[in-house]
């Protein structure tokens, strides 16, 4: 019998990578539609995928079949290629009908691999990859609790615990973590069916950067974001908010389906084109119950031209869905604050470098804005800006002083204030600002203002019900929250952990169980979440149920302490109220 040939262990390396795995969603379908196309999609994909690949710091092992398989030195190499393939993919698939649409599910692990001296790697680590990438959504990527432990706050995105999860043969369960670029929140779980408002309402897609330099983006997002803040100021129109919309930012979508997800009647979406001074910029307004489109128009301008073209789109949208404007609303609304391009160009930058949230981002997000300021000093714009960098440092950590960090934030907020004193932003920073100094009054003053300068704004919406609930008006926090996630249908889980302990104030414990339990399946690891559970629990004489939540806050949190709860807690103005509260977790194990 002839010896099988063996491999010398010096022909084998075992050690720790990045490793990505990839395939298409339905290949077999779109093969069977027509062969061809299938293929040429499927070659240019390939290309896509190398060149990604290669500028990460990665090695492609294979591309066999509709699979895609490589190995990187750095977990944030292996996100960052993973990011840069999805979106450059889905601009080519968005131009393609949807049924004929080539998406990649994508998935990534940090682990063992065997590498062999030919390149080739084996492993477990290889094969949870794969199993990954079948948790993944068409179009999306999953990642392990290892690449998501390496990378978080390295890179623009944010990770959703999709919990463990049991994969096919792995011994043991997968924690596995939905990966959305610069934070994006995905749509809320087992939500109420929006209906749709009395008056006219919208959504504003993100634009397609049509450059051929995704170096540009922040251009075309920037563009977005200001049309969304113009029409956001009429008060006859519901405007989506910018979380809600830009989760479609590269995404195939269909109109409709916006419209039934938002909750809208139109929706208006477009294109951005910069070369050198030119931009192009196309923009359609559309039906979102027909899909008909009611208005479309190609502006082709100097870069110095670009507010007049974002204020005729603005009027062509007013005019064709008859929203009445209130007096002196059109001069508010049609104002610009920023003179020159170069000032518009730095602020785009600016607000791209805040939306990605982290460390490296917001420094360069205060570079962009400090530019803003040199350029365009009676502008309100820049000082706002550089206020939002001094306010997430705090928020995040990444200050060196935290109370500092406040400090700048408020004093540039009023700053902006004296050179407008409708920069509704500053009003709801300030509100922010005053609620962390105990000044509950002031800070409910701010809030209110800055909702009636922009009422379409969610976060400021959502602020002011934070500042409402922590001063004892439970029942006016109820109603704001419910507007702002109206107005922001993908609302982050803060914004239920504020709607929950409303509730709980008014004693509503089963709407605070059903709210605070939403909000637990999109972050399992919110630790105050389950403590107002708890409390909810205890106040039905569910006992039980109150001292699971509790362990469960401990284990996610180990170390947790009560006194900790207590700083966080520090802003709430009725302190009976809150000694109760602490009183009652005590009594159920809590030290």
């Amino acid at each position: 019998m002839q010896r099988q040939p063996t491999v010398s262990s010096t022909e084998l390396k075992q050690r720790l990578a990045a490793i990505l795995a990839a395939d298409v969603t339905g290949y077999s379908r779109l093969m069977a539609m027509d062969e061809r196309a299938t293929v040429a999609a499927l070659d240019a994909a390939r290309g896509v995928f190398r060149a990604r690949i290669e500028a990460n710091q990665g090695r492609v092992i294979d591309m066999a079949g509709d699979s895609v398989l490589a190995v990187f030195e750095t977990a944030g190499g292996a996100v960052s290629a993973a990011l840069a393939v999805q979106k450059e993919l889905a601009v080519s698939a968005n131009a393609a009908p949807e049924d004929r649409r080539m998406q990649f599910r994508i998935g990534v692990h940090l682990g063992d691999v065997i590498e062999k001296s030919d390149g080739t790697i084996y492993g477990d680590g290889v094969n949870i990859a794969a199993r990954l990438e079948g948790l993944a959504e068409p179009g999306g990527i999953a990642v392990s609790e290892s690449i998501r432990s390496a990378v978080k706050g390295k890179v623009g995105a944010s990770f959703e615990d999709q919990g463990a999860q049991k994969v096919k043969n792995i011994a043991e369960p997968v924690r596995a973590y939905r990966v959305r670029e610069d934070g994006a929140a995905k749509p809320a779980p087992a939500g109420p069916k929006l209906g749709l408002p009395d008056g006219p309402s919208i959504a504003v897609l993100p634009f397609q950067n049509m450059s051929g330099d995704a170096e540009q983006e922040y251009f075309s997002d920037g563009i977005t974001e200001d049309l969304i803040t113009d029409l956001s100021k009429l008060a006859g129109l519901l405007v989506i908010a910018r979380n809600s919309t830009f989760t479609y930012k590269g995404r195939a979508h269909d109109v409709r389906q916006v419209g039934r997800e938002l909750g809208v009647s139109h929706v208006l979406e477009g294109s951005v084109r910069r070369t050198g001074d030119r931009v192009r910029i196309t923009a359609q307004l559309v039906d979102s119950s027909s899909g008909h489109h009611l208005w479309a128009e190609r502006y082709d301008r100097r870069l110095e031209d670009i507010f007049a073209v974002q204020d005729e789109i603005t009027r062509e949208i007013v005019g064709a869905l008859d929203v009445r404007l209130l007096r002196g609303e059109q001069a508010t609304t049609w104002r610009r604050l920023l003179r020159r391009p170069e000032a518009l160009d730095a602020y785009y930058r600016g607000l791209d470098g805040l939306n990605r949230i982290t460390r490296e981002a917001n420094a360069q997000a205060a570079h962009a804005f400090e530019q803003v300021t040199q350029l365009d000093p009676d502008s309100p714009m820049g000082y706002l800006g550089t206020a939002w960098t001094h306010l997430s440092a705090f928020r995040y950590g990444w200050s060196d002083s935290g109370p500092e960090s406040l400090r700048l934030a408020a004093d540039l907020a009023r700053k902006a204030l004296e050179l407008d004193e409708q920069c509704a932003d500053a009003h709801s920073l300030l509100g922010y600002y005053h609620l962390l100094s105990h000044a509950h009054d002031q800070a409910i003053a701010s809030g209110e203002r800055a909702v009636d300068l922009n009422p379409n704004h969610a976060d400021n919406v959502a602020n002011l019900a934070c500042s409402y609930v922590v001063s004892g008006r439970p029942a006016d926090a109820i109603a704001a929250m419910r507007r702002g996630m109206r107005l922001c249908p993908t609302y982050p889980a803060w914004y239920l952990n504020i709607l929950g302990f409303a509730h709980y104030q008014c004693a509503e414990y089963d709407e605070a169980e059903r709210v605070l339990r939403l909000a637990l399946v999109r972050e399992p690891a919110y630790t105050d979440c389950r403590l107002i559970l708890a409390g909810a629990h205890q106040a039905r004489g569910r006992i039980d149920d109150a001292r699971h939540e509790a362990r469960e806050a401990m284990r996610l949190e180990p170390g947790f302490r009560l006194k900790q709860l207590e700083a966080r807690l520090a802003i709430v103005k009725d302190r009976d109220m809150l000694a109760r509260f602490v009183a009652m977790l005590r009594q159920l194990g809590l030290e």
